[in-house]
């Protein structure tokens, strides 16, 4: 029997030698034979431009609202409630023993209501239809309609819609969901869970929802990158005109993250600022010496891009232009940026060299500063780096706007690419709030902005950084 066996499985080695050898020659006769393809055609990069802008953030929905706000040196934090919590399924001591815990009792909230400037949570949230959507969704809802209103694109024909995309990721989704979920497994209720559950909280669902409600069947993505995903979406949906898979991209990022175990989550982190609960107003604090964390906050930005030629057939008003989008990783730690900045540098520098514009010509930065101890030192080095001269010479407005909204993680990259697009539309630098003692990092005419300065702006730069060491930077420029 093991001599049998002993020939047998000889004889099937060599047979799958002779097959594979066959095989061999055959193939390798078969590519003799056959020219490689010629390359891809070669596709003429187009020129992306912005033609509507959509804003819901702390200082208020809309817009005009929250940028008139934004540059009078208001602010949207406030001290946070119970009922900021979110825990409504939980008993009362569950609740007040959760809100003693948190060491973070600040927040950056949109403000809710029906008049102008807040957001009307019965036309957005409440209504039959929208038992599918958590509160994330309907802000991004509510800005792409104020954007598409704005850049008046609401395409009937099907080409058009199919030449139309959307890019809106998000942070963390809806996290008060997976709470009340996750609190009906405790009490064995578990029957008891909503069919919607699972497209509450998928953070791609607010780009679907929003392809859905206008048919818009180009490009479906969702950028999820911490706090740069507002960014990258906005730069990723720009290539996507430019390689010509779309011509309209309505693009940007949202988050509503101001919950019991989001707070928790970043206070365990020890991210948040602990030092000014019984202040609120002053506990975001880029760039100043006693600046402790970040405040969390919550809100939208969505723009419209859209190919520069199809925006001037069609009488589109023109905001700004993309001329840049850098990207790049730190490989460092989770949470904190290396100390020699190499990863905010790389982005800046390749949105630059992307823009085909000389560092010395952009005229702002808005940073991504947080009002941690080590980002915002970090950050303010790198850009020295970058800009050098230009810089220090005090020719370069620099500023966090983070001071008025707190940190809106996923949606902070879109929200604050549109100040800065709205800094070079209108000509107005935005402010810095709570800037009293300047970083040593700072000095002479090296200085962030401490009051909104009216100025002529051309090129103007957003930067976004995220957990996991994630950088993006994009590079907006006047209308051509």
């Amino acid at each position: 029997m093991a001599i049998h066996f002993f020939f047998f499985s000889r004889f099937l080695r060599s047979s799958s030698y002779r097959f594979q050898s066959n095989r061999f020659i055959s193939t390798h006769h078969h590519h003799q034979h056959q020219q490689p393809f010629s390359p891809p055609p070669h596709i003429q990069q187009r020129r992306v431009v912005i033609t509507g802008l959509g804003l819901l953030t702390p200082l208020g929905c809309g817009v005009e609202t929250t940028w008139k706000k934004l540059v009078n040196g208001n602010c949207g934090v406030k001290e946070i409630s119970i009922n900021d919590l979110k825990m409504n399924s939980f008993d009362k001591e569950t609740q007040l023993y959760t809100f003693d815990q948190l060491s973070s009792k600040v927040a950056a909230i949109v403000p809710v209501g029906s008049n102008f400037g807040e957001f009307n949570e019965d036309i957005w949230l409440n209504s039959k239809e929208h038992r599918s959507i958590a509160r994330f969704i309907a802000y991004a809802l509510c800005c792409t309609d104020e954007a598409l209103r704005d850049a008046n694109w609401f395409p009937t024909e099907l080409d058009k819609k199919e030449r139309t995309g959307v890019s809106i990721g998000g942070g963390i989704g809806s996290i008060s969901d997976v709470v009340d979920a996750a609190q009906m497994i405790c009490e064995k209720r578990l029957r008891r869970l909503s069919p919607f559950f699972i497209p509450r909280i998928l953070i791609n669902m607010a780009a679907g929802h929003v392809s859905m409600k206008y048919g818009f069947k180009g490009p479906n993505h969702a950028a999820v990158t911490a706090c740069a995903t507002g960014a990258h979406s906005i730069g990723d949906a720009a290539r996507m005109i430019q390689f010509g898979d779309s011509d309209v991209m309505v693009a940007g990022g949202t988050e509503s993250s101001i919950d019991a175990l989001s707070l928790a989550g970043f206070c365990r982190s020890r991210a948040l600022s602990t030092k000014y609960n019984s202040t609120p107003l002053e506990a975001s604090r880029p760039f100043d010496c006693g600046r402790d964390g970040f405040v969390m906050g919550e809100g939208c930005g969505v723009m419209v891009l859209e190919e520069l030629e199809h925006a001037q057939e069609r009488g589109a008003k023109i905001y700004a232009e993309v001329r840049g989008y850098g990207m790049s990783g730190d490989a460092h730690h989770i949470t904190q940026p290396h100390t020699d900045g190499r990863g905010a540098i790389l982005a800046m520098s390749r949105a630059i060299k992307q823009s085909g514009l000389h560092p010395d010509q952009v005229n702002y930065v808005n940073a991504h500063a947080t009002s941690t101890p080590l980002g915002d030192a970090v950050e303010a080095n790198a850009i020295k780096s970058v800009f050098c001269e230009h810089a220090t010479s005090g020719a370069l407005a620099l500023s966090s706007t983070k001071g008025a909204t707190g940190h809106l993680l996923g949606a902070a990259g879109a929200v604050e690419a549109i100040f800065t697009i709205l800094a070079l539309y209108h000509g107005i630098a935005p402010l810095t709030l709570n800037l009293n003692r300047p970083d040593p990092v700072f000095h002479d005419n090296f200085m962030p902005l401490t009051t909104s300065k009216e100025m002529n702006i051309r090129a103007a730069m957003s930067n976004s950084f995220g957990f996991g060491g994630t950088n993006a930077s994009l590079l907006f420029a006047s209308a051509p």
